[in-house]
């Protein structure tokens, strides 16, 4: 069953302890770790010592997702704390196969994402190269913005074109992700759903437990 990541650049971050702790307790075992650098969006998040802090954890697979210019360079720089994934933006490099190599070289597993208005075709003669594909449903950039529904035939067409593919790379949906917008997607071969403040990072009612329990009821009923 596809598996909920939470976005921790959208939690409480002068209480961290606490929130990864109920995070925990909800059986979440997955993070989605934003890393901006003011110029390929027009915002800042994470530093590689606060992403560090969580990954000496031991508690949870980690994927830094690098919303950055020049990835050869913040790839360098996130290297040394060892995140499990480290996933570029496909629309920052000529060579994206150079940067895919890269961070196998350095023995992490590699991601490609895919901003919005970029066509789906351009990550075809990835989908045997890298361990996972993002599929970006808002611009990157920014928390609570509008799903746009367009990202749908995306995710359709790239169903159709893994079914022929030997290596089939984890397929993650990030923007704007809560129970209406996984009742339109979850049709789709999707192995991980970013999570933030639409669905659990908010002040609506009911604890980390029971939002992580029912958006999996979501899932498994609309999958």
């Amino acid at each position: 069953m596809a598996k909920l990541a939470p976005s921790i650049m959208c939690a409480d971050s002068l209480n961290l302890t606490n929130e990864l702790f109920k995070l925990r307790q909800a059986k979440i075992n997955w993070l989605h770790c934003d890393v901006m650098d003011g110029i390929f969006v027009n915002n800042l998040a994470m530093a590689p010592y606060s992403i560090k802090s969580i990954i000496d954890l031991g508690h949870f697979t980690t994927d830094v997702h690098l919303a950055c210019v020049e990835p050869e360079k913040y790839v360098r720089l996130f290297a040394p704390i060892r995140p499990n994934f480290i996933t570029f933006h496909i629309e920052t490099s000529s060579d994206p196969l150079k940067i895919i190599n890269q961070i196998h070289g350095l023995g992490i597993k590699a991601g490609v994402a895919i901003s919005p208005e970029t066509r789906i075709e351009a990550v075809y003669p990835l989908i045997e190269k890298v361990d996972l594909i993002l599929i970006m449903t808002v611009n990157p950039g920014f928390a609570g913005q509008i799903f746009q529904s367009s990202v749908i035939k995306k995710l359709e067409s790239l169903d159709i074109k893994m079914m022929g593919a030997k290596k089939r790379p984890l397929i993650e949906v990030d923007g704007n992700i809560y129970d209406k917008t996984i009742e339109k997607i979850a049709q789709f071969k999707i192995d991980l759903f970013v999570i933030g403040t639409s669905a659990l990072f908010n002040q609506q009612e009911g604890n980390y437990c029971e939002k992580i329990k029912y958006l999996d009821s979501v899932i498994e009923k609309n999958s």
